[in-house]
């Protein structure tokens, strides 16, 4: 299999497109010209390649919601396969153009299908449309890593060094370490260790001193009302993200995930593709179900070879018993002035000991705020008038009692209104809590840094690190109407 062309190209919903990398391989365009004869349709210039593919994408024309050649019924479209209609001295169709798009970035490229170009082949049955995906998936993988956001500078860097990666990859448009034409996919007799092959997506191997960096964050999610007839909704959910820098073509890394005796087990466990294997009893435990008790509880234990670059090694949820702040918060008018009562509980299973720690208080459709007499039982009071926002900052610690207040009234004289909100009318209203936890988790769940065993030459360095962090939580006035959710919080 071999490749006429290929392309990336960087865009944003259609708009500051640029073509930021393109190849094109004579000798494979020469045999595609001696294959197809009369019916040879050669590859348009880069602009008009451009241009072609962003409207079959439906990444142009943001104008026109319908483009007869791409959206008619007649039309059937096989993506990422798609076919590109070529006008002008040369006109005719290029099939099958294969394109694969992540965040900014489009990839690319026309393989040589050695067949009769009528009647069509199906897709199914042309080798190198699987090879050619296989080629756009692993330099989407360096471009973008695991992580799928590079930042400008790596971007940048990483397209610098195509050329040359090229060459080793996918020399004269042929690329290696792809299944060959009539040959298995896995070769029957085992490699030897010390003679892996390496994956033409893995560019080079780690060469220095071996790390391994193992983060796990537990991140909770809340919604308080403060009224019997409403039930209060908290979620927890965990990421353990990993970055290893060990020597080895495809080195083996293993990380335990213990919790606690009386632990809640993890449900609703994920886990990334390079994960060799499994406890099938890890993957059971469901949110959605009813927990009997007799759930799988750990140790979990995740056997990977990981890839160069950070990843998501696993996510899942956990059920806690209630929620790390319990608030109330009071809201109600007297005259032109808002009668303001919080109340902030440190559940005592909570680690007192915050990187941060905010409460926000944003005010809605009404005039711009004028005099703030509020007092707190602790922490700091910020107070921005042109966005109705009070600030109410508790440091890194709770008092000894782990409960503080705030009281106080608040005008809004005006002169110009403040900002608006479509739920936020009258005295519906909330506090949204922003803070972070280091060193802790709500489940209990962490790795140990004697559990994560690494098989490679040079004895790695360890790190491991868990944090509790805020999101979406909300304290809503108890005193007003409030949103309200009929089932459980979604992820």
């Amino acid at each position: 299999m071999s490749v006429r062309a290929l392309w990336i190209i960087s865009h944003e919903k259609g708009e500051h497109v640029s073509m930021r990398f393109t190849r094109r391989f004579a000798t494979v365009e020469h045999r595609a010209k001696s294959l197809a004869g009369s019916s040879y349709v050669a590859v348009p210039e880069d602009y008009s390649v451009l241009q072609l593919l962003l409207a079959e994408l439906g990444l142009s024309d943001s104008d026109k919601c319908y483009v007869a050649l791409r959206d008619d019924c007649l039309h059937r479209q096989r993506s990422p396969a798609v076919e590109l209609c070529v006008d002008g001295p040369g006109k005719g169709i290029l099939w099958p153009v294969l394109a694969i798009s992540q965040g900014p970035l489009t990839l690319a490229c026309l393989p040589i299908v050695d067949a009769p170009a009528e009647p069509r082949p199906p897709l199914a049955s042309l080798l190198s449309v699987s090879q050619g995906l296989t080629l756009l998936a692993g330099l989407q993988t360096f471009l973008l890593g695991s992580g799928g956001k590079p930042d400008n500078e790596g971007l940048a860097s990483r397209l610098a060094m195509l050329p040359s990666l090229l060459l080793q990859v996918c020399p004269l448009g042929t690329p290696l370490d792809v299944p060959i034409s009539g040959a298995p996919a896995t070769s029957a007799v085992p490699t030897p260790a010390g003679s892996q092959k390496q994956p033409f997506w893995k560019t080079g191997l780690h060469r220095g001193r071996a790390v391994v960096n193992v983060a796990l964050k537990e991140t909770v999610r809340s919604m308080q009302y403060g009224k019997r007839s409403r039930q209060d909704l908290w979620d927890v959910y965990g990421t353990v993200t990993c970055k290893c820098e060990v020597e080895g073509v495809l080195p083996n890394v293993t990380v335990t995930l213990t919790l606690p005796p009386n632990g809640s087990p993890l449900q609703d466990i994920l886990v990334h593709p390079c994960v060799t294997s499994l406890d099938s009893s890890i993957l059971t435990a469901s949110s959605v179900d009813n927990c009997d008790g007799s759930a799988f509880s750990g140790p979990y234990k995740f056997p990977f070879s990981p890839p160069l670059e950070p990843f998501r090694l696993c996510s899942y949820t956990s059920p806690v018993p209630v929620p790390p702040i319990l608030g109330s918060y009071q809201l109600r008018e007297e005259g032109n002035q808002l009668c303001v009562s919080v109340t902030l509980k440190l559940h005592e299973s909570v680690k007192n000991c915050f990187e941060y720690c905010e409460a926000h208080m944003p005010f809605f459709n009404r005039d711009q705020m004028g005099v703030v007499e509020v007092k707190v039982s602790s922490g700091q009071m910020d107070v921005s008038k042109e966005k109705n926002l009070v600030v109410w900052g508790l440091g890194q610690k709770f008092p000894k009692s782990r409960e503080v207040s705030m009281e106080g009234k608040i005008s809004f004289p005006g002169p110009t209104p403040g900002p608006t909100d479509p739920i936020c009318t009258e005295l519906t209203a909330y506090i949204k809590l922003y803070f972070k936890v280091p060193d802790m988790t709500l489940s209990g769940c962490c790795v140990d840094q004697h559990s994560v065993q690494v098989y490679s030459s040079a004895k790695p360095r360890i790190i491991t690190s868990r944090e509790l962090q805020s999101k979406e939580y909300f304290i809503w006035n108890s005193s007003g109407t409030a949103p309200v959710s009929s089932g459980q919080m979604m992820l």
